[in-house]
Parts: C-alpha cells; structure tokens; sequence
C-alpha cells in the first residue's frame, strides 16, 4: 500500500495527523499506538520502506506465546505518525484519540548487515506472509512474528509472541500510559495535546472563539489537567534540583571506558552502540556553540554541518556523543571522518549519550539514568542531533546482533554510574566485535614492482613514550584513499625511523611470498591511524591487519597497545557467557529399549533394525543414537541436504568396522525415495543417487549406518552449478592451532575482497569454508576460483600450508584442497556427525570462535543438538545471495 490511500482518506485542513516524514536513523522504528475510535484497539506499525506498514489489533499485543492475536492489515502511515497523539476530531477517518502505548527499535530476527539490505529481508517476508522480528520497546521485547492468517480475507494476519527470556503470560496491555506523555486514554481525551512538534488542525469559528477567552500562555488544557510538556518540565525540574550550581565550562576531559574480552547480561547495565566515529564534546551557552575532541582540540569548522545544527537548538548545555559519516545504506563509515569536506563525502550525524551540564547545573555526579532521562527531554528532534538510544537486553545477544550488523562493538555502562573524568572507569565497558587498535604510522614501503603511491604502512604503538612497532599494513586503503595520505606524508619524510627497533620491511608481505624488494620511507610519528587484525603475535605484531581510516581527534603519544581484561577482573558479580537454550527441541523417535521399531515419517512406514549395535565403542553409543540424532537435527541439515544427490558414508557395523561409499541405490530404494540418473565421466558408469528429501529420506540413509551425510554441492534442479565454493584446510602434522591460523588469514583475504564466508569443523581434523555462489557459476569456474584464493593463501603461508596434490610432495603442511569443488565431489554437511572416536560433529562456527583453544571436540553428539537450539542456523547465509565473481576476479587484479 502506498501513502496514497492515507491521503485519500484524511484532510489536512481537518486532522492533525501528520502526512509525511523521512527517517534519518540508523535502526528501523516501530510503534504501538492505543486508539479509542468507534471501537478501542492497538495500532502496530513497522517502519519499512520509507513508511509504517500498519495493523489494527483489537485485543492488542501479547506477551504470551500461546496466544495468536488478529492483526488485520490497513493502509500504509507516513513515517511521522510514529510521534503522533492526542485527539482526531469527531466525523474524521478514525475519529478518536490515540496514546504512543509502545515505541522503540526493531530487527528482523536474523539481521543482515546495513539497514537497506534489513528492509529488502523484511520487505520479502512481507510478501511471503510471515514476518519475524525482535521489539526492543519500552513494555514490548524480544521475538515476535506477524503470520498471514489464511481464512481471515487478504488482509487477516496473526501477531504472536515468541518463546524467548522476556515471555510472559500477564496481560501486558494492562500497563495503559503512553511512553512519551505519560497519559492514558481518559487523561489524553481530557487534555489533548500536540506532542513532538505535530501541527495542529485549523480551528473551527467556535473553537477559535473558545480559545480567545483563555490566556495567551495556556497552550492546551487546564489547570488540573496540565500538558505532557508541562509534565516533562517538572520531572526535569526535580532531576535538575539533585545537582549543584556551577558556572559554564569549555573544556573536559570525557570520561573513558575499560576493554573488556566478553558480553554480559546485568540487569545493573545498559547497553550501547559502539559508535565508529570521533568523540566530540558540545559546549552550548547563550547563543555560542563550540564543538571539540576529546583532546580539547576544535571541531567547528572541520564539521560544520553539527555546530550549524547544533546552535539552531538553542540549548545551555554539554553534551557528550560521537560524530559519524553515514554512507548511503545508512552505515557508520569510518575511513570518511578523516577527509569529510561535505555532504557529497556522506551524510554527518552526531550521536548524543551524555549530558554534563544544563542550565547552570553540574550533572556529573547525578546516576546515568536521571542523565539521560533529561537529555532525553531537553534534546530536539533534529536529523542531524539524534539521542543515541539505550537497549535494556541481554548484553550477549546484543553483541551478536552489532557482528551481525557489521557494527565496531557495544558498550556496557552501570546505570547508576557518575560521570568521571580524567580517568578510565570500570562503570563503562567496551566490548569490540572484532580486534581493532589506534596506531601511529612511522613510514611507509614501496615494492619495485608497484604502481601504488604506496605498498604498505609501517606502524607501532607506545610504550613509556617509546615506539614499538606493531605491523606492516599492506590492505584496506583504495588508489584516492593512498593520494589524500600521500599528502599528509610529505611534510613528515625524515631519514630517522622513529621506532625503538628498525623493522625488516623486505620481510614476506600479504599474499606474496618472496616480495619485490620494497624501500622505506620514514615519517615523523605525527599521524595516526586505526586497523582491524585477527592477534599479536607473542612479540607484539599484528596479524594480518587492514586499515580501517585516519584519525585526528588524538594525540600520538596516547596511542598505547589496547589489552582486553577479562570480564570477571572488571564486573565480578557479572554472569558468565552462557547462552540460554531457546527451546528443548524436539523428542527422541526411538524408544531406548526395542531392538527393532517401524515408524511413520512423512507419510512412510520406516523399519529401523540393528538399534542396539555399538556405534562408538569408547562412548557406549549405539545406533538408536545415531538416529535419535538426525531425527532431532533434522530442522538444521535437511536445508543442506534437499534436493542434493548423496554420496552416502556407510559404516553398518560402527566406526570400528568397515566404512564404504554407497552412491547407487538402483533397485534397492524403496519407491518413495527419490533418485537422480547420473553418468560418471571417470567410468561412464549409470547411477541412481538418492536425493535429499526430507526426514525420511535422512532416516532411511541413517538407518544404512550412513553415519556421515554427504551431499553434492550442487542440487538437482542445476546439477552443474555448485550453490557454494568450499576450501577444505585439511592438516598433516600440524597443530589445529595451525588450521585456525590459516583460517584466519583466509577470512581476511576475502574480507578484503568482501566476499562473504562462513566457517565450520570438519568433524575430523580441519576446517571448512564455504563461499555463496547460489548456482550462478559451473563447477569449473568454483574450482578455478578456490584455486586463485589458495594459492594466494599459500603465498602468505608458505611454512604452513600446501597445494600439491600428492602428500608427500606437501611435507607434512596443511593441504588446501580446492579440488572439493569438481563435479559430484562431497565433503561432510554442516550438523553432519562423523565416524570419530568422541562422535564429533561438523559444526558452523561465529568467525570470532575461530581462535586458538579451539578443540575437534568442542561440538560432539552429546552437546551439538543444545547449541543448535541456541544459536540457530548461523550457516544458513550460505544458502542465499551468492557472490559476483566478475567483481571479485577484478578485485583479485589488484592483490
């Protein structure tokens, strides 16, 4: 539905209802209206696509997940109405009054990364009739889903809540007041009132007499019914009367926060972004607006859109927030802080998450939450000055959440916590997604053979003002980004390093083994940068680091090495990282003592035989087991398994006896199975392959003694376009701690040429990354791909790892098989167990898991199926959009 229909239906003339509005933030917005029209019902409005896709729901939301409440779809409502209370007149559409019951931010619940592609995801589920999202509001919380409700007309849905910590079966509606006025229906009818700047409808002759009769000053209602603003006054009012006088001030040192090395969950706390930009403190007093870093050095002019915005709000204040540039889908974009000349170079926003002073009054020693609560007040709309918004959620899921979202990180912070200054506190915490350090730049390379203005960075870090050198930077910067920092280079050349120790730059660079030989240049250690890296080194150098952007806002000599402490040396009472099951999950299918049973799956009859044969010896595991577990995991493999011709690994007797491939069930497959005719290029010979179906199609290879699943890559529909590409890190003789390293570095390298992968366990010994392609390219263009990145991986690991087909010729390093890409060539599926001693299971891993301690065993029969109820299918990206290998082969070009 478009705005059209809205418009058709309403006068602006008549109604004080907005009819327009823009959103600027960076998380997606929902609303829970309470309207008392001809009937009283709850208004549910999802921000998308520019507008409010909107529900009426008479019973209004649910907290309980056993109840399914109508929500029958209307017209589309401007993205403004998101603000909107107080009375639509009698005789209007939808005449009555309505209260802001609920408000805040909202997810789909499996978010990608930018807010575009959030919307695309959510505007595909629209059309698909379910919808699955996470409320972060004021009395709504966690997972919920709006379903299409077949039976009910085109526009009937259901809105449900889903089963997760904040479930709760109170009437949840029972909770009446608005979030912004603080009103209930009855008090809003009484004394309406315009909330948020909403423009009023033209007065009638009677009402323009009516008002006349009253004071100038009385804007809307009376005496005993005072306005919400009036309301907020004085709760700021009583705030404010906590903190002593003091006069204005135009310098601070901004309070800073501890690394910490985990998320977790404290009701004590709230959560935060981490916002990617530069630390800016406002000073605003009379008219005069000053804009500064946290090193007292001025902003103003350097982002002149902020200090303009900043002096139309007319406040007395400090202000403490983060400038960031905005790219086009709405993501922070570091690297443009630097040389951001105007809005041509992205859109500036300045995040507010702290209030010093106002009005006079010293607010440092006041608890955060009566901070905010003011600032949350006394702070404008303004697309340009937003309030950087508070979550009250589980602290691990909310890190989750900024990974997925390709967000720096969170912060934690004690809601009852002062504002210190000079020092860094143990009251406010950040918690990176991802490894990221300030450094300062003291020369740069050139290889021989380069046309780049330059090949690398060479950076270090302080210590008792003494340069260390930390890395050398070859990656993350394009040819402009090298020409703007040329010129900051120039006037710093010097002949001295500035570093305690000369590092060798003709030491092996990214991707390259045996490099041109590169000469040096040194610079005066005046500039700063920052860069992402996956560990140091036990002598302090960055592993495969990238440049993230330039810094200006520090100085050099505080840019020390950033060491995470551990949660519990910082928050002791905090609970440890732990993620709670979602849900037990489905039961067993076999009883645990019949040594045969028949069972219909799908509609077959299936007879499952031999069910108390020892499987895994050393475990006491037996077959049943092996069953009882594809049965329970069958909701995470089958996505892996359907429509894909199986190689299937028998092993009839367990891992103790004889193992073989079983990839021609002709004649031997019940009728129901489906197969797939296929001829060998090596034998010509004529196969029928089973085909991954559904759960009876997974229990009857089960019951094969099929312990390991092994699909192609590839699927029935486009046998000879593989939907993934796989590198298969397969170790010798080397440590798994090898295997992680060189995972690591392969990550970076597609990172770099932002190519999306996800990592799993083998099961056995190694690792496993998967690369989407989505059946756009043929076995041979996979194949020749994983070749490229192999070979470049190889380069940059030339100790460890190996391409040559034939072991011996590898000597005992880690064999990068990109040959798993040919035709009809399989590889455990993620959730597959394998014939191992210790039942271990092929697991998708997060990336940040892929660190050493990392064991085989972490993920076994015995703990895989609890871990797939709590995380979800995180391998489930692998499926979708696939990669443009055109644009990537470009990028590889210039490595």
């Amino acid at each position: 539905m478009a705005l059209e229909e809205y418009r058709k239906k309403r006068s602006k003339e008549k109604t004080p209802e907005p009819f327009g509005g823009k959103s600027t933030a960076r998380e997606l917005r929902f609303v829970v209206q309470k309207h008392d029209a001809s009937h009283l019902h709850y208004d549910f409005r999802l921000e998308m696509d520019g507008v409010l896709k909107s529900w009426a729901v008479p019973k209004g939301p649910s907290m309980d997940p056993s109840v399914k409440r109508l929500a029958m779809m209307v017209e589309d409502h401007p993205f403004d109405y998101r603000n909107f209370e107080g009375a639509i007149p009698k005789g209007q559409y939808g005449g009555g009054t309505v209260i802001v019951w609920d408000e805040g931010a909202y997810l789909p619940s499996e978010p990608e990364k930018s807010r575009k592609k959030q919307e695309q995801q959510l505007l595909e589920q629209l059309k698909a009739g379910k919808i699955k999202f996470s409320l972060n509001g004021t009395k709504l919380k966690g997972e919920f889903a709006l379903v299409k409700a077949h039976g009910r007309g085109d526009n009937g849905w259901l809105l449900m809540k889903l089963k997760d910590k904040y479930a709760d079966t109170e009437d949840i509606t029972l909770k009446d007041r608005s979030v912004l006025s603080d009103k209930t229906i009855a008090e809003m009818e009484e004394s309406p009132v315009e909330v948020y700047g909403q423009k009023k409808a033209k007065k009638t002759k009677t009402e323009a007499k009516t008002t006349s009769k009253t004071s100038k000053t009385k804007t809307a209602g009376t005496e005993k019914n005072k306005p919400a603003v009036k309301k907020r006054e004085e709760s700021v009012e009583k705030l404010m009367s906590k903190a002593p006088k003091q006069a204005f001030y135009t310098e601070v040192a901004p309070m800073l926060a501890t690394l910490v090395d985990k998320p977790f969950d404290s009701d004590e706390w709230l959560y935060e972004i981490k916002w990617d930009g530069y630390r800016a403190v406002a000073f605003m007093n009379e008219g005069d607006v000053t804009l500064k870093s946290r090193n007292n050095k001025s902003f103003s002019e350097k982002f002149y859109p902020v200090q303009q915005e900043l002096s139309k709000l007319k406040l007395d204040a400090v202000l403490d927030g983060e400038i960031v540039v905005l790219d086009k889908d709405g993501k922070a974009a570091f690297g443009k802080l630097q040389n951001w000349r105007s809005e041509s170079d992205g859109e500036l926003v300045y995040y507010v998450f702290d209030l010093l002073w106002y009005q006079g009054r010293d607010l440092k020693e006041l608890p955060l939450t009566d901070r905010r609560a003011i600032l949350s007040q006394i702070l404008p709309k303004s697309d340009i000055i937003m309030l950087s918004q508070e979550f009250h959620t589980s602290g691990i899921e909310f890190l989750e959440a900024a990974r997925n979202m390709d967000l720096e990180g969170i912060m934690a912070k004690r809601k009852d916590s002062v504002y210190q200054t000079k020092n860094r506190t143990k009251d406010w915490l950040k918690i990176k997604a991802n490894k990221r350090q300030e450094v300062v730049i003291g020369g740069f390379t050139i290889n021989d053979d380069t046309k780049k203005a330059f090949s690398s960075l060479l950076v270090g870090v302080y210590d008792n003002k003494k340069l260390i050198y930390s890395g050398k930077v070859g990656t993350g910067f394009n040819t402009k980004m090298q020409k703007d920092m040329m010129e900051l280079f120039k006037p710093l050349i010097t002949d001295k390093h500035p570093f305690t120790e000369e590092p060798d730059v003709n030491k092996p660079s990214r991707f390259r083994h045996n490099p041109p030989n590169a000469t040096v240049t040194w610079l005066k250690p005046k500039l700063i940068c920052e860069v992402n890296y996956t560990e140091l080194t036990s002598d302090g150098i960055m592993r495969h680091p990238s440049f993230k952007g330039m810094r200006s806002d520090k100085k050099p000599a505080q840019v020390v090495l950033e060491q995470e402490k551990p949660l519990q040396e910082v928050v002791p009472e905090a609970e440890p990282l732990v993620t709670a099951r979602k849900d037990p999950g489905r039961k067993t299918l076999l009883n645990p003592t019949e040594k045969s049973q028949v069972k219909k799956v799908n509609g077959h009859e299936l007879k499952f035989t031999n069910l108390d044969k020892i499987f895994w010896p050393d475990e006491k595991l037996e077959k049943r087991d092996l069953i009882n577990y594809y049965y329970r995991a069958a909701p995470f493999i089958l996505p892996y398994l359907k429509d894909r011709p199986q190689s299937m690994n028998r092993y009839p007797d367990g891992i103790e006896g004889e193992g073989f491939y079983y990839k021609d069930v002709s004649g031997s497959a019940p009728s129901w199975v489906k197969t797939f005719d296929y001829t060998s290029d090596s034998d010509k010979r004529a196969r029928k392959y089973l085909v991954g179906t559904d759960e009876a199609a997974l229990l009857y290879m089960a019951n094969l003694g099929c312990i390991e699943m092994n699909p192609w890559n590839s699927t029935v529909k486009k046998p000879y376009n593989p939907t993934f590409c796989i590198l298969d890190l397969d170790p010798d003789i080397n440590s798994f701690n090898d295997v992680i390293e060189t995972a690591q570095v392969t990550r970076q390298l597609l990172d770099d040429l932002d190519v999306p992968s996800y990592c799993k366990t083998s099961g056995s010994t190694g690792l496993h990354i998967y690369i989407p392609l989505n059946n756009k390219y043929t076995y041979e263009q996979s194949k020749e791909f994983a070749r490229i990145l192999v070979k470049l991986v190889q380069a940059e690991l030339p100790e460890l790892t190996s391409i040559e087909r034939i072991i011996k010729k590898r000597e005992g390093k880690i064999y990068l098989d990109f040959l798993q890409n040919r035709p009809h060539a399989t590889i455990a599926a993620p959730y597959s167990l394998r014939p191992k001693p210790g039942a271990t299971v092929s697991m998708p891993l997060h990336w940040d898991e892929v660190k050493k301690g990392l064991k085989m065993k972490d993920f076994t029969i015995f703990n895989a199926l609890e871990r797939m109820e709590s995380e979800g299918d995180i391998f489930k990206p692998v499926l979708g959009k696939g990669i443009n290998l055109k644009k990537v082969l470009k990028k590889l070009e210039g490595l």
